[in-house]
């Protein structure tokens, strides 16, 4: 029975937690977009309309797809010092951060002074293809050369805007110039409206290829993150990313009252990080300020002559200071230090009582491996 209840609340927490799983009932499985539709879904980089359906033919305003652009970038946290002023929008305005931010990282090109940005208007699939492209560092070519590479693949070459020819040649080079697969003859169709499924499939391949080739202010914003704190010795890290080993033991904060006199099995707690958790080398694996939330898994009261207090933590899932919550499974039984006389009472006579106070801090013991970008804080799945 204690299994069972074990489960059902681990459930309950995980569900209400975590973000919802992928389930659009207008996007299939076999959609030519629906693998990009899921993952975006799950970074939270994409969302469905309140209904629960996606409507992959919809299109997107040139506002949402800044917003999507820089979240698929994990840059939502960058600080703009200087702003561009537009006719059109003002601060108050909802996508006025991800605007900036996408012309700080040179996404989009910055118009002269007081022109309007247009946010309503839909984002062309020119449009959103080149912010793609211009997140990359790229092999400079030439006009020539890039109506040569999309004379060769697509039908509409002639009628490429001649704004976009470098960025589609470049584009259709690293594969990244978007089409529908069932799509004969291929078409580039620059000035037509991206739909949210080739939105998906943009900012997927952008993402992509910015983990190997970012521009300059993407590369500074997106290396490894450093900074002091707990070192986790057993973590590693390859490439960009960390991971925490399962058997790894870290400190966590608890912020609710427990003890094994008072409280029951399946109460639920919270708790923070302490301190950041770092790599051996300084990577920050998770930020200081995360919270931890799970349940009291045994609680069993002291009695004399009977046994001594038991108190176990499980921990389910972790909101990360980025607003990620995913799943974060560990456990720590909460035990006390005694000398030799207290080791010898408490075996003979039993009966010690076990409390947790708010600001106590315990240690919580892994349980699965926990993978996190170094770059961003993003845990993986």
């Amino acid at each position: 029975m204690k299994f069972l209840f074990k489960a059902f609340v681990t459930l309950l927490l995980v569900t209400f937690y975590s973000i919802p799983a992928f389930a659009y009932p207008d996007v299939s499985q076999s959609h030519w977009a629906a693998k990009e539709i899921e993952l975006l879904t799950e970074q939270g980089v994409i969302i469905g309309y309140p209904d629960g359906t996606f409507k992959p033919d919809e299109n997107v305003t040139r506002a949402e797809f800044a917003s999507m652009a820089i979240k698929a970038l994990g840059q939502e946290h960058t600080t703009v010092a200087q702003p561009v002023n537009f006719t059109d929008i003002d601060p108050s305005f909802w996508a006025y951060d991800a605007i900036q931010k996408a012309l700080f990282f040179d996404l989009i090109s910055c118009p002269p002074e007081g022109q309007p940005f247009r946010p309503e208007d839909s984002v062309s699939r020119g449009e959103s293809i080149s912010v793609a492209v211009n997140a990359l560092t790229t092999e400079q070519i030439s006009a020539f050369k890039a109506r040569e590479v999309l004379t060769a693949k697509y039908a509409d070459v002639n009628e490429i805007p001649e704004w976009f020819l470098i960025p589609a040649g470049k584009a259709s080079i690293l594969d990244m110039l978007v089409t529908i697969p069932s799509a004969s003859p291929k078409r580039v169709e620059a000035d037509r409206p991206a739909t949210r499924a080739e939105v998906a499939a943009i900012l997927f391949q952008m993402m992509e290829q910015a983990k190997l080739n970012p521009n300059a202010k993407l590369a500074e914003a997106m290396r490894k993150k450093t900074g002091e704190g707990f070192v986790v010795k057993e973590a590693y890290v390859q490439g960009s990313i960390g991971t925490i080993p399962a058997g790894t033991i870290v400190p966590v904060l608890i912020t609710k009252y427990a003890s094994t006199q008072t409280s029951a099995p399946g109460e639920i707690y919270t708790a923070v990080a302490p301190e950041n958790y770092v790599t051996p080398e300084k990577y920050i694996l998770v930020r200081k300020g995360a919270t931890l939330k799970g349940q009291l898994l045994d609680v069993r009261k002291g009695r004399w002559f009977v046994r001594n207090g038991v108190l176990v933590y499980d921990n389910s899932i972790i909101t990360t200071t980025n607003d990620q919550t995913t799943a974060f499974s560990g456990i720590s039984e909460i035990t006390k230090h005694r000398n030799w006389f207290m080791k010898f009472v408490r075996a003979t006579l039993k009966g010690e009582k076990l409390e947790v106070k708010p600001e106590d801090t315990i240690y919580l013991k892994l349980l699965k491996p926990v993978k996190v970008d170094l770059t961003n804080g993003w845990v993986l799945d």
